[in-house]
């Protein structure tokens, strides 16, 4: 019979060893690879305005609600890929993703009706997902520092590809339309294939580490708010410092929180300073993305050991950077608060990096990061419904007051348990016989 001893741990610091799985250029080419992919995803939808007048809908007045299209059905296809990735292989699966990319944006560029269209968006969602599937693949690969700085990596190619894709898409619509444009994009996840074909499988787990999984699952079932906080000491073993309910609330708050502000962000400027032209505007939108693609990896190097307090701190840079969008009237203050913003942005997607990356240890990462990508979208879908409710009811200023309000339910509800384990508790005395 096998005894285990008690030991108390620091949650922060518990790491395995990294598998020796993938290249350091091999990682790269993974971002890299997501990044040429996701430029039609990321840089086409802000001109669905100009693209469904070609389509019959000439005031774009579905424009709101096909923005989302893909992500609602990406949020829906993403746990059953991450399920077959662990079953089938990983590199297969993030090969059928860019592959089913490809072919979504080849039909969306060459339809002519707006059937036709939503159908490709649709596809897009379904046959898409090559973050989660990218992650995945990272996943089965890396483990602890080396899985949390790649998971790092992949979410700056994401905000580069945020940053660069619509100006690239703008300055190429003079000589063909964006609609068009689905089309000649669909090369780059067809490039992208090809380079992650040469990439090796990663190994599969052994059946030791999917009992491990296994106890993990059980594990997760029964924790309490104590353990969700990282702040009680187990049994030797892995000690994660979150649990996945809670990973998976975070990083829905985080996408609402963060999300909300995009949609309207545009015409908050334009109301609070009139005559902004678009370029300035868009450097605006960009600043808080630009600031994590600057400071990420630095960002990581101080908070890979202690990533709750990046999380709270997080949080609060980004209740703290939303509510000063509701007072700001100046390029000046504009300028600041969406710096504060982007600190908050950087913090939070890191930290969440460190944390999927613990809680991947002894999980099938398939599975895992498709979870994660599902929630991910779930807030994104929550905060553009909530971003046009609140325009249309309390104009531009509402949507970033609601994400500074959730922002902050979610500082206190990170910070609470852990003041409340810190807090001196005293034993009753038993009474006096008298």
């Amino acid at each position: 019979m096998r005894t285990t001893t008690s030991r108390q741990v620091e949650p922060a610091v518990v790491e395995t060893k990294d598998r020796p799985g993938l290249a350091r250029r091999q990682v790269h080419a993974v971002a890299g690879c997501y990044f040429v992919a996701s430029f039609a995803a990321l840089g086409l939808p802000p001109y669905l305005t100009e693209i469904l007048p070609e389509l019959g809908d000439r005031a774009a007045r579905w424009a709101g609600l096909l923005y989302i299209v893909p992500t609602i059905f990406g949020a829906i296809g993403a746990p059953l890929w991450g399920r077959l990735a662990d079953r089938f292989g990983r590199k297969r699966l993030l090969l059928r993703a860019q592959l089913g990319l490809a072919l979504a944006f080849l039909l969306a560029g060459w339809a002519d009706s707006m059937g036709t269209f939503v159908a490709a968006l649709v596809l897009q969602g379904i046959l898409g997902g090559t973050f989660a599937a990218s992650n995945g693949y990272l996943g089965a690969a890396l483990e602890g520092n080396a899985l949390s700085r790649a998971l790092t990596l992949m979410q700056g190619s994401a905000r580069a590809a945020l940053v660069f894709a619509p100006i690239v898409v703008g300055s190429l619509t003079p000589w063909l339309s964006p609609h068009r444009q689905y089309a000649l994009l669909a090369v780059l996840p067809l490039t992208a294939a090809v380079m992650l074909a040469a990439l090796p499988e990663p190994p599969r787990a052994p059946a030791a580490a999917a009992k491990q999984a296994e106890a993990v699952a059980e594990t997760d079932a029964v924790q309490t708010p104590e353990t969700v906080a990282g702040a009680a000491a187990e049994p030797a073993g892995r000690v994660p410092v979150a649990s996945l309910r809670a990973l998976y609330a975070l990083e829905f708050a985080f996408v609402f929180s963060t999300v909300i502000s995009f949609p309207y962000l545009i015409s908050l400027i334009k109301e609070r300073i009139p005559g902004t032209g678009p370029m300035v505007s868009g450097v605006l939108f960009a600043l808080p993305h630009m600031c994590y693609l600057v400071a990420a990896m630095a960002v990581h190097t101080v908070f890979r050991t202690r990533p709750r307090l990046g999380i709270g701190i997080g949080f609060g840079c980004i209740a703290l950077g939303l509510a000063g969008h509701g007072l700001a009237d100046s390029l000046t203050g504009f300028v600041v608060v969406r710096l504060v913003l982007g600190a908050g942005l950087t913090l939070g997607l890191v930290c969440l990096s460190v944390l999927a990356a613990d809680c991947a240890k002894g999980r099938a990462p398939g599975g895992l990061f498709g979870s994660i990508e599902f929630f991910s979208k779930a807030g994104a879908v929550a905060a553009g419904v909530a971003a046009a409710a609140g325009n249309d009811w309390f104009g531009p200023a509402a949507p970033v007051l609601t994400g500074t309000a959730i922002a902050l339910a979610t500082v206190l509800a990170t910070a609470a348990p852990v003041l409340l384990s810190r807090l001196p508790r005293t034993r009753r005395s038993p009474r006096c016989l008298r």
